[in-house]
């Protein structure tokens, strides 16, 4: 038989073993890779389920400083909320000055001789509980001083 393509039997099945044993080194190395691949792919898993357990962490942290700052918060506008006077409170201390000094007021109107018209200014009214209290600061001065 005469063979153009100069391909024999014997050269065929020397072609195909070559072609066999490459093809085995191939899935070998394919084999060998996946196997590396899968092992990086279960470290990487661990590292994330580790990172993941320490983000867990700190941000348990983190939400129990926030919640105990705003405890103290919490703690410090109670306490002081007994120290400052409410808009009822000074509503009350100002008619109380207010009927306290309008007698006083209405005594210096007439002894001006303007009058029992005159109208009551709050620049007036604090000029007097100034007046008040400084006399009042003098007289107790004195008294320190004086005293027996």
């Amino acid at each position: 038989m005469n063979n153009a393509s100069g391909w024999t039997l014997e050269t065929y099945s020397a072609h195909n073993e070559a072609m066999r044993l490459a093809e085995v080194r191939l899935d070998a190395e394919r084999d060998r890779r996946y196997s590396e691949v899968n092992v990086e792919r279960e470290k990487a898993l661990k590292i994330k389920e580790t990172a993941d357990l320490a983000a867990l962490q700190l941000a348990r942290e983190i939400q129990t400083y926030k919640d105990e700052k705003a405890n103290q918060l919490r703690e410090q506008i109670n306490s002081e909320r007994g120290q400052y006077a409410t808009k009822a409170d000074l509503s009350a201390s100002m008619e109380k000055i207010e009927a306290t000094i309008g007698p006083v007021l209405n005594y210096v109107s007439r002894a001006q001789g303007q009058g029992a018209g005159i109208s009551l200014s709050w620049a007036v009214l604090i000029g007097l509980v100034s007046l008040i209290g400084g006399l009042l600061g003098i007289g107790g001065i004195l008294y320190a001083v004086l005293k027996p």
